[in-house]
């Protein structure tokens, strides 16, 4: 469990830390603060063409509107209970010829960017972005043509898949998790989660592989997988799996009371760009799966 001093600490950490959108979250989710607060501070980032950029996903620095960028804003939307207005428009004049969403679109090729945002040099659609903006949007209610075209680019490369990693998986789970068609998307979860654990690809006790290009440490825990209680990579583990995962959450608390993610910091900013939003989504977490009581606050 996470403690009441622990959990004070924390908040201490988004005050001390954090940029404003986090802060307005946490008010938000934990304290008296307003949505309209956070939709405020959230709508400082989001561009004329209805994507969102100027670094809220802090690995991308650039102005420009991107995909996976606008995937964080649909999250903070839907936590504020807010309709995701102009975001289809957005996603469906950037989407490839093959249906999908790039990771990086090539409008961030001249500004700062971490390492692994390259711009490929082919412009096509990537299961990872596509499936978790896919299923944003599904959760969001949201009813469109440009959604089932791509949830139909996403089946083809859920069906394709016969490995996979981490980033990748979770994205499908995220999509299988909000897929209309309960039975398919029970099925294909299954088979994805015996790839994972197959394969290594989580961290269970000391054990795990570490995916080509991952980073020392940057192993996913079996609460990566499965963040809320009903979805369906919860089935991928045990009780005991579980339970030890979320332990390892609350141990991974730093003492300034904040968390840090496990990917390299490439610039100094984007460390603690990163640990106010992973600290506010940890204590979300906990949260859901009670691990502490938000009364603290």
């Amino acid at each position: 469990m996470l403690s009441a001093e622990a959990a004070g600490r924390a908040g201490t950490f988004v005050y001390r830390t954090a940029r404003l959108l986090e802060r307005r979250r946490f008010e938000y989710l934990f304290r008296s603060g307003s949505a309209a607060a956070v939709l405020g501070a959230l709508a400082a980032y989001r561009n004329a063409d209805g994507g969102y950029g100027n670094a809220l996903e802090p690995d991308g620095r650039g102005p420009g509107s991107q995909p996976i960028t606008t995937l964080s804003a649909l999250h903070v939307l839907f936590e504020a209970g807010a309709a995701p207005d102009g975001v289809v428009e957005y996603l469906e004049s950037v989407t490839a010829l093959d249906g999908g969403l790039p990771f990086v679109h090539p409008n961030a090729a001249e500004f700062p960017r971490a390492p692994w945002w390259r711009v490929a040099d082919r412009y096509g659609g990537e299961l990872l972005t596509t499936a978790n903006l896919v299923a944003a949007l599904w959760r969001a209610g949201v009813v469109h043509p440009w959604v089932d075209r791509a949830a139909q680019f996403c089946w083809a490369g859920v069906d394709a898949i016969t490995e996979t990693h981490p980033y990748e998986a979770m994205g499908v789970v995220r999509f299988l998790d909000r897929a209309p068609d309960r039975d398919r998307a029970a099925a294909a979860a299954e088979r994805i989660g015996a790839l994972v654990r197959a394969a290594g690809y989580v961290r269970l006790g000391t054990g795990g592989v570490t995916p080509p290009g991952y980073a020392d440490g940057e192993l996913q825990d079996p609460h990566d997988y499965a963040p809320t209680p009903s979805s369906l990579a919860r089935a991928w583990f045990t009780d005991e799996e579980f339970e030890s995962s979320l332990d390892s959450v609350v141990d991974a608390q730093g003492e300034d009371g904040g968390w840090r993610v496990r990917w390299p910091a490439w610039a100094p900013v984007t460390e603690f760009e990163w640990a106010g939003v992973v600290t506010v989504e940890n204590l979300v977490l906990l949260r859901d799966f009670g691990r502490w009581d938000p009364d603290v606050y």
